[in-house]
């Protein structure tokens, strides 16, 4: 005989009233996970949200802060960030963000005031992120071409980044075909810090001069 269980999960509220959607399950053996209820179409396993709540507080989670959407959508800000995981992960089985690169950019960021690092690559022509990871360095550099593979590798033709060695060392070996080139913000600091030097060094020049031009006169 097979057991009847009661499996509810939370849905769009209605007005000021939190709504669950509550149905009837059959308990089943399944050989991976063992007696456990069956799953039911309109939410994930073991989520207590339905599809479409997930997908609505991840949308919001994009579009605002994760403490705006959880107030917004009357749960809590740690409930947000698991439907992210959630909602991320069922996107990337079946996105290869990694499929058709041709011109990457790849750099640092910090956060946490600057304590803590993330190794970001960017594809060009989407302008879109296509992976992260934390730290920064060779090693984290190396696990990116890891992912990416020889062949997909191969078919890059330009990657911009800074003027870190470690960036440098990485492409010299994984992406040796490609055209390297500075990205534009770095390229604007560089030049900017450059023109900061030699306009202290006109001024103390001419500061000299003037001192020098009076002292002759008197």
């Amino acid at each position: 005989m097979r057991l009847i269980t009661a499996t509810h999960r939370r849905h769009f509220d209605h007005g000021v009233l939190r709504v669950f959607l509550e149905a009837d399950a059959p308990r089943v053996a399944c050989r991976e996970h063992g007696t456990t209820v069956a799953a039911v179409p309109w939410a994930r396993h073991g989520a207590g949200h339905t599809h479409a709540f997930d997908a609505q507080a991840a949308w919001m989670a994009a579009e605002c802060s994760k403490s705006a959407a959880a107030q917004l959508m009357r749960t809590s800000w740690r409930t947000i960030g698991a439907i992210v995981e959630r909602y991320v992960a069922d996107r990337d089985r079946l996105v290869d963000r990694l499929s058709g690169l041709r011109r990457i950019g790849i750099d640092e960021i910090s956060h946490r005031r600057g304590q803590k690092y993330m190794t970001v690559a960017v594809d060009h022509d989407t302008a879109r992120v296509v992976w992260m990871a934390d730290g920064h360095g060779k090693d984290v550099l190396h696990r990116f071409f890891d992912q990416l593979g020889a062949d997909r590798a191969a078919r890059l033709t330009h990657i911009s980044a800074d003027g870190a060695a470690w960036i440098a060392d990485v492409l010299e070996h994984r992406a040796t075909h490609a055209l390297r080139v500075m990205d534009p913000f770095h390229v604007i600091a560089w030049a900017t810090d450059a023109l900061d030097a030699e306009r202290r060094s006109s001024w103390n020049r001419a500061r000299r001069q003037a001192q020098d031009t009076s002292g002759h006169g008197h």
